[in-house]
C-alpha cells in the first residue's frame, strides 16, 4: 500500500529525531512538519559550520549586518576577543534604494541599529524575524517631522519577494531562524547599512534624505566597527 505525502513526511520527521538527538527537542513551534524538519537540518548545518570554524553553538551574541548595495547579510558571533564573521549571505531581494525608511508604504529597506522583537514561523514569507522597527530613533525624528506613519512590520525573511523587508530566500532563512531561535532572538543585533560604511563614504544621495541621516550613518558606521573588530571570513 502506498504511503501518502503527509505520513511520509511524518514519519521522516520522527526518524530524524533519534538522529539529530538534541537538536530535535526543539523542532520549534510550527504547524508545518516539512518545516520542522528543515528547521532541524537548519539547526544541525549551523552547529557543523560554527564547530569546523572552531566555535562554540550557540553563540552567546549574534550581529546580523545588513549591507544593501552589496546585497550581503553577514552573520557575526561574539567571542571573548570581539566579534568574528561566521557566513554571509546573498540577500535575495530588498526594495528600495539608499536612504532611510521615512514613511509607510514607500517601500524603503530602512536603515539603523535594531533588535529582533519576535520570530514568526508561520509566516506568508516562510519564516521570519521580526525587527523593532521603528526603533526610538526613528520615532523621535518622525514625531519631529509631523509623519505619523513612519512605517512598521519589518522583516528579514524567506522568499525573494520585498515591500521594505530582507528577502533571503528559503534555505538561508532556515539558517538564520534556526540560529536565532537557538541564541535567543533577544541577543541578536541588527545593522542595516547603505553599503559597507567601514570601507566607503555612504552612496546615498545626502542633498535628497533628512540632514539627520549623517547622524545616522555615524552611528552606523560605528556600530559596524564594533561588530568587525576580530575577522574570520569563511
Amino acid at each position: 500500500m502506498e504511503i501518502s505525502k503527509p505520513l511520509r513526511t511524518l514519519s521522516l520527521y520522527f526518524f530524524l529525531c533519534p538522529i539529530l538527538l538534541s537538536t530535535c527537542v526543539r523542532a520549534e513551534r510550527t504547524l508545518n512538519a516539512e518545516k520542522a524538519i528543515a528547521i532541524v537540518a537548519a539547526r544541525y548545518r549551523m552547529k557543523a559550520m560554527f564547530e569546523a570554524q572552531g566555535l562554540f553553538y550557540p553563540p552567546k551574541e549574534v550581529a546580523l549586518i545588513g549591507l544593501k548595495q552589496e546585497k550581503q547579510l553577514e552573520v557575526r558571533a561574539k567571542v571573548p576577543t570581539g566579534w568574528v564573521k561566521v557566513k554571509s549571505y546573498p540577500i535575495v531581494k530588498a526594495s528600495g534604494k539608499p536612504g532611510p525608511k521615512l514613511r509607510e508604504g514607500d517601500r524603503q529597506v530602512p536603515e539603523g541599529v535594531y533588535r529582533i522583537s519576535r520570530l514568526n514561523p508561520e509566516s506568508s514569507y516562510y519564516l521570519s524575524l521580526k525587527l523593532n522597527f521603528p526603533n526610538d530613533f526613528d520615532l523621535e525624528h518622525a514625531e519631529a517631522e509631523n509623519r505619523t506613519e513612519p512605517g512598521s512590520d519589518i522583516f528579514i525573511h524567506g522568499k525573494d519577494v520585498s515591500t521594505g523587508c530582507l528577502a533571503m530566500g528559503d534555505p538561508a532563512i532556515e539558517e538564520i531562524y534556526a540560529l536565532a531561535y537557538d541564541t535567543g532572538y533577544e541577543n541578536i543585533a541588527v545593522v542595516i547599512a547603505p553599503n559597507d560604511l567601514r570601507t566607503a563614504a555612504p552612496v546615498t544621495k545626502m542633498d535628497s534624505v533628512p540632514s539627520w541621516t549623517k547622524d545616522l550613518y555615524a552611528e552606523i558606521k560605528t556600530q559596524l566597527t564594533n561588530y568587525s573588530k576580530v575577522e574570520k571570513i569563511r
